[in-house]
């Protein structure tokens, strides 16, 4: 069987999908998948061994200049890719208006999901198979039902296998001292109201430092090159900021580490997806239904009355949240909500988490 499913972004998203292909892999013999998705992320597809051909689009970058991006010819080649062979399914992951419209350039009978179960019900309109999925549920568990009901099978709801395989890859020529010994640090975002506070990650790196770890420091950009240089100072000896890298490197290096402390992020979701231990810290967002998922994962979410407020910038109006450091230090904790997380206890869990996964 020929599969094409259609799921661009983000790069949680697209990871979430993967646990539903294992699904499919296992009940559907001889499947084939190919998988359209946006050009960032088109390593992620590539992992997983049921997928035979990635097809990177790139609506994010043809956006912002559509007119030329028709001109030269790229949004043809893309359809044209797109249009190679022909699928006996094409499933629309993605559920939106502009995932639909992707579809239908493809030939295959399309299935997504019904107007009462999808984020934009007039993308449904673009189906012929259109398939009822509970939304009280977390997205890898509507993803995996989407693609039960569309090929006609059962999974087992209380076991997960995200199936990443990563073949051919060479340890880094600066690999990280041991399993035993390395964690990672996964403090870049998007919002403003997601970042646990610099000095919270600093006094974490002295705790981990401190009991014989190993802290890797990763980033994406300059502004998180410089946070992950500003946590490293703290411990110049113990902590090590890697070089750039993408995402299959990356994900190397996290297979290699004990444990992850990570922020609401779409590499946190990387990590679950390799059954690390990872301690996920959420102050403005709702893990609920799209936190990282998987086994050994530890959602911490804030307490206080405005939380989660599901807002980019934090608005908090109460009184000041004053924290000690290790380090004898005062701190106004900000964004507020994070005050429910300090270092101390967040290092706690993540040992019982790895101590956990230890004795598995």
């Amino acid at each position: 069987m020929q599969l094409l499913i259609v799921k661009t972004s983000s790069l949680g998203d697209v990871i979430h999908t993967l646990p539903a292909l294992t699904d499919a892999q296992e009940a559907v013999p001889g499947l084939k998948v190919d998988w359209v998705v946006e050009e960032s992320f088109a390593e992620v597809p590539s992992w997983h061994p049921a997928v035979e051909n990635v097809i990177p689009v790139a609506v994010r970058r043809w956006r912002k200049s559509w007119v030329q991006s028709f001109r030269s010819g790229e949004v043809a080649r893309f359809r044209d890719q797109l249009r190679a062979r022909e699928y006996d399914l094409i499933i629309d992951a993605q559920g939106l208006l502009k995932s639909a419209l992707i579809c239908i350039q493809a030939r295959g009978v399309r299935a997504g999901l019904d107007q009462h179960s999808i984020r934009e019900p007039l993308a449904s309109r673009f189906y012929q198979q259109r398939i009822a999925v509970q939304k009280n549920q977390h997205a890898v568990q509507r993803v995996r039902e989407l693609f039960a009901k569309a090929l006609g099978y059962t999974f087992d709801h209380s076991a997960i296998n995200y199936g990443i395989s990563l073949p051919g890859i060479a340890e880094p020529e600066d690999g990280v001292t041991g399993k035993q010994s390395a964690i990672m640090f996964l403090h870049g975002t998007t919002w403003a109201s997601k970042h646990w506070p610099l000095a919270y990650w600093q006094d974490l790196a002295r705790i981990a430092t401190a009991n014989g770890f190993e802290v890797l420091l990763p980033w994406g950009n300059l502004q998180e090159q410089q946070r992950a240089k500003d946590i490293a100072d703290v411990s110049p000896t113990g902590c090590r900021v890697l070089e750039k890298c993408g995402l299959t490197e990356l994900a190397l290096y996290m297979s290699q580490c004990q444990g992850v402390v990570a922020v609401d992020t779409g590499l946190g979701h990387l990590a679950a997806a390799q059954n690390l231990p990872v301690v996920s810290l959420y102050g403005s967002t709702n893990p609920a239904l799209s936190g990282t998922f998987g086994y050994h994962q530890l959602h911490l979410k804030s307490d206080l009355p405005c939380a989660p407020c599901m807002k980019r910038d934090c608005h908090y109006q109460g009184e000041a949240q004053v924290d000690t450091l290790t380090d004898g230090r005062s701190l106004v904790v900000e964004p507020a909500c994070y005050r429910t997380h300090p270092p101390g206890p967040v290092w706690d869990h993540l040992c019982r988490l790895m101590s956990l996964e230890q004795g598995s």
